[in-house]
């Protein structure tokens, strides 16, 4: 298939697939994800100068279009001006991820997990994650040194996915141990979603029936080990849940998750797939598409 028949094959991908797009948006928006893909890089000029040189248009031209697909509505010219609002995307992202699974399949590994943009910003994103590795379904941008947490941002993100999920599936969320909360376990179960998450070692627990914290590290006493059961989690601040943890030599500290699930349903090497999350990242950081490279050096970011 030569190039200009993958751009039109994308296009109309793009248009059925987030039919809530204008005409307009959905072709601008596969000029970009299929510029960007091809050239490796998310660069204005680079993207630009391919699709210019792919539609002989000139590429000043195309490179107007492709800036005023991302700007805001005042920014733009004419009367009929929209901006687009990448909130109501993501519902549209979930839907076509999951039209990939067969009828049969109702299990969902979804990924938390937040990456930084140079000094300047930090994405916190949700990503389903399947084959190896994770496609982004919802996100947001806040700045790296703004002060306060991030509660309000992640509940908004999972509230909006919320409905987009089947019933009836078995959903786990994953999370890496920096992002651990007691309010972000409790989100997800309230959600009919099973928090898997993993928590720092210098915890402790209260085995179900007994009275008494021990360390975490008390039931790993070595590697090669793994333990599951139902208890209290932080002596603290108790967690009613089902810790799994397990212990392998290849690995430098245990692994300690938290779920909702019954100890038999569920298993501590789910926690692996969080693990693809980062491929993700490097697709679109220095494997991919240079995400980096833009938010360096943001003076050049028009010439860029």
């Amino acid at each position: 298939m030569s190039k200009e028949n993958g751009l039109a094959s994308w296009q109309a991908i793009v248009s059925e697939k987030m039919p809530h797009l204008s005409k307009p948006q959905a072709v601008v928006l596969a000029l970009w994800s299929f510029g960007m893909v091809m050239t490796q890089s998310c660069g204005l000029t680079t993207v630009a100068s391919f699709i210019a040189g792919l539609q002989e248009k000139k590429e000043n031209s195309v490179r107007q279009r492709l800036r005023e697909w991302y700007m805001g509505a005042d920014e733009k010219k004419g009367e009929e001006r929209a901006e687009i609002d990448v909130n109501l995307c993501f519902s549209r992202l979930v839907f076509w991820v999951l039209s990939w699974w067969s009828s049969a399949e109702k299990r969902l590994a979804i990924a938390m997990d937040a990456t930084s943009l140079g000094e300047r910003f930090v994405v916190l994103v949700i990503s389903i994650v399947c084959c190896g590795c994770a496609v982004p379904v919802a996100w947001v941008v806040v700045k790296a040194a703004e002060k306060g947490k991030w509660q309000p941002e992640w509940e908004g993100l999972f509230r909006q996915l919320q409905k987009t999920v089947p019933p009836d599936w078995l959903v786990i969320v994953l999370a890496d141990r920096g992002l651990y909360a007691d309010w972000l376990f409790r989100l997800i179960v309230d959600m009919h979603w099973h928090p898997f998450l993993r928590i720092n070692k210098g915890g402790t627990f209260c085995k179900a029936g007994s009275s008494q914290f021990l360390p975490l590290t008390a039931l790993l006493p070595a590697t090669n080990h793994a333990w599951s059961g139902k208890g209290r989690c932080f002596k603290s601040n108790p967690l009613p849940c089902t810790l799994l943890a397990c212990w392998n030599e290849e690995h430098t500290d245990p692994w300690l998750v938290v779920t909702d699930l019954e100890p038999n349903q569920a298993d501590v090497f789910w926690y692996s797939m969080r693990c693809w999350i980062e491929s993700g990242f490097k697709q679109s950081k220095r494997a991919g598409w240079q995400w980096q490279a833009r938010v360096a050096q943001p003076h050049q970011h028009a010439q860029s």
